[in-house]
């Protein structure tokens, strides 16, 4: 016993004799993959964004009554692009190969939904680019991966982290984006994949200073909302009162969306028929009401500085959300988020018409957050990415309609791999 205590002193003192060593920064080999992932990611959705301008600004000369047939066209050619090439799946399948498949996602797919995508969105479908660019960015960041060979937690992190700058990119908010690929995952247990938030947020840092040089992306609002000021603690009642409000729109388009996919699923026709009658709808919607073409980047901004009458905004309320719901149960490729945006920026100029006394901004924001919240399930990021997107400051008015429509939200997800039977499982 003597011995190995001398034995254990003297290996103490030798320990204490040798100089310092440290390393002085935190970053080490995986902070330049989570970089590099980010990097990658920037400058594949801002190739896409480009593609996408290019192809929308010749889509969108065809105007009145050709609307119908391009959109039923391009919703041909999307449907021959998934028949023929692959079915690239949608965000359902995205949220099981993270959960259920080690976090790989599969790169072959990306050609598919690139071309299928940028028919859909080019030409007016009321789905956005996000969904696009988290499958391919996601993909992408599988693929470097296993390329550093990493395996288990690791991989799925910097997978997510890939989502991540896919997120960041469209929407221009880091941590909205970091948070909005992990909330997206699962509902219940928001804190599961905590130990990508970093990765995430580094891959979403780069990604977005990429995206920027590429298009020339400056800091700001993206839509003109007036500036609210806070008049007390009522506010955060109106908050609440206004995502309740919202939140019922948020079952009324969950049940829109499986009223037309029981239509869509009657009869087995192949995709591309799918696609295209999709196409003829949404043509003559658009024909009908030319505001509700496209996802909403630039129509928020029209909607908003447009000074519409109510019973048009009832309209395009009722329309919006039919074109949503055709958009996303015919076949049609894309994402739903910025659309939703849309539907709550509407459903917000409609409650300032009928409560003149409503703080306009107050109003939109709530809804904008609620009906998100209630349909995606992700209360955190929406509250972050709406303050980017919207310039409004205040968090805790959006914080308290995004939690509402949070809570008051179906059992059943809308994104069924989000279902707590699954996790369970």
């Amino acid at each position: 016993m003597k011995i190995n205590r001398r034995r254990r002193l003297i290996k103490t003192f030798n320990l204490l004799d040798q100089p310092i060593r440290f390393n002085p920064f935190v970053f080490s080999r995986t902070f330049f993959m989570w970089a590099f992932t980010g990097l990658v990611g920037g400058a594949i959705a801002g190739g896409y964004w480009i593609v996408l301008e290019h192809f929308t600004e010749f889509l969108v000369q065809f105007q009145g009554w050709m609307v119908i047939p391009t959109m039923a066209v391009c919703g041909l050619l999307a449907g021959l692009v998934i028949h023929f090439i692959g079915d690239p799946g949608e965000i359902h399948l995205i949220v099981n190969n993270i959960r259920f498949n080690k976090g790989k996602l599969d790169p072959k797919n990306n050609p598919s939904m690139i071309l299928s995508s940028l028919f859909c969105v080019a030409s007016g479908g009321s789905l956005g680019p996000e969904a696009p660019l988290v499958q391919v960015t996601g993909s992408t960041g599988t693929w470097l991966g296993k390329i550093f060979r990493l395996k288990g937690e690791e991989l799925r992190s910097l997978s997510i982290a890939g989502m991540a700058s896919g997120f960041t990119a469209l929407f221009g908010a880091p941590l909205g984006g970091s948070l909005f690929s992990l909330e997206i995952l699962h509902h219940k247990h928001a804190v599961e994949y905590y130990r990508a938030i970093i990765p995430a947020l580094v891959a979403s840092c780069f990604s977005y200073v990429m995206f920027a040089l590429i298009i020339h992306l400056g800091i700001g609002a993206t839509w003109d909302l007036k500036a609210y000021h806070y008049s007390g603690v009522y506010d955060f009642i109106y908050a609440f009162l206004f995502g309740v409000v919202a939140t019922i729109f948020g079952w009324i388009f969950i049940f829109v969306v499986k009223f037309f996919k029981k239509i869509f699923e009657y009869r087995q026709f192949p995709i591309y028929i799918k696609t295209l009658v999709g196409g003829i709808i949404l043509g003559i919607i658009a024909y009908n009401f030319p505001i509700t073409r496209y996802f909403g980047h630039h129509e928020i901004n029209e909607l908003i500085n447009g000074n519409f009458a109510l019973n048009f905004l009832i309209v395009i309320l009722i329309f919006k959300i039919i074109a949503i719901a055709v958009t996303v149960t015919s076949g049609w490729r894309g994402g739903f988020i910025i659309p939703l945006f849309f539907v709550g920026t509407t459903l917000g100029l409609i409650i300032h018409q009928l409560f003149p006394a409503v703080d306009t901004t107050l109003a939109i924001v709530s809804c904008m957050a609620a009906i998100n919240a209630c349909v995606t399930r992700t209360p955190m990021s929406t509250t972050i990415i709406l303050g980017t997107l919207t310039g409004f400051t205040y968090f805790v008015p959006i914080l308290f309609a995004s939690l509402t429509g949070y809570f008051l939200a179906p059992k059943i997800p809308f994104i069924g791999s989000q279902s707590e039977k699954l996790s369970e499982e």
